[in-house]
């Protein structure tokens, strides 16, 4: 999970490139010059940035602030100003948290227990054993699930309560509930022995389903 997430920021660092290359200067006669980048592709960019920067060190970490105060900068002589300062505070997160620095300790324990898990249900699927591999995914996703209700002050309980209160939550979506619910299912009949209501192809989906449900909302 950390390695996904120092990826993103390799990218989004890469994407702040090609805002850049879309700088201008335009000329006014009675107001000066304006020199701004795209503002579409700002726009864009900046809300991925703020995501990313919520995953790995929540609202209230100094560079998310710092990220957010920017934009209330004026943008009177364009907004290549505000979005050099963006790139900056983007550029110092990614040192921090390449570091260690920014995400907290518990948090990158947490996502190193869950690559190392989902792992061990490759492996298992990959030898056969596609039960066990079922229960070991299934019971990462309900401990991530445990870990948003508490990210979001919800209380935690079962699963389904858990997953019905996350979506009202608008944490994730209806479709991802209901891909969630069924997740849960194939982890249940495997944790019953029940091999007969789902197959080794239903958790060949289910092993990258739960890692890309993971990358997205840890």
């Amino acid at each position: 999970m950390k390695n996904k997430l120092s990826k993103r920021f390799d990218e989004l660092m890469q994407q702040a490139d090609g805002v850049a290359s879309t700088v201008k200067t335009t000329h006014y006669e009675q107001f000066g010059s304006d020199t701004s980048v795209a503002e579409d592709a700002l726009l864009g960019w900046v809300v991925k940035v703020k995501n990313l920067l919520v995953k790995v060190g929540g609202e209230d970490c100094v560079h998310y602030k710092e990220f957010v105060n920017t934009e209330e900068q004026s943008t009177w002589s364009g907004n290549l100003t505000r979005f050099n300062a963006q790139k900056a505070i983007l550029a110092a997160a990614k040192e921090d948290f390449d570091g260690g620095y920014l995400s907290s300790y518990k948090s990158i324990v947490q996502a190193d227990v869950f690559d190392t898990e989902l792992e061990q249900a490759n492996e298992l699927l990959h030898n056969g054993y596609y039960s066990a591999a079922a229960v070991i995914a299934g019971v990462v996703l309900e401990t991530a699930l445990r870990e948003l209700c508490d990210r979001e002050g919800i209380p935690v309980g079962k699963l389904d309560k858990m997953n019905a209160d996350l979506t009202k939550a608008s944490v994730y979506s209806k479709v991802t509930q209901k891909q969630i619910t069924a997740h849960a299912g194939i982890r249940n009949s495997a944790a019953h022995g029940n091999n007969s209501e789902f197959s080794k192809a239903d958790v060949e989906q289910m092993i990258p389903a739960v890692e890309k449900f993971l990358s997205v909302v840890l």
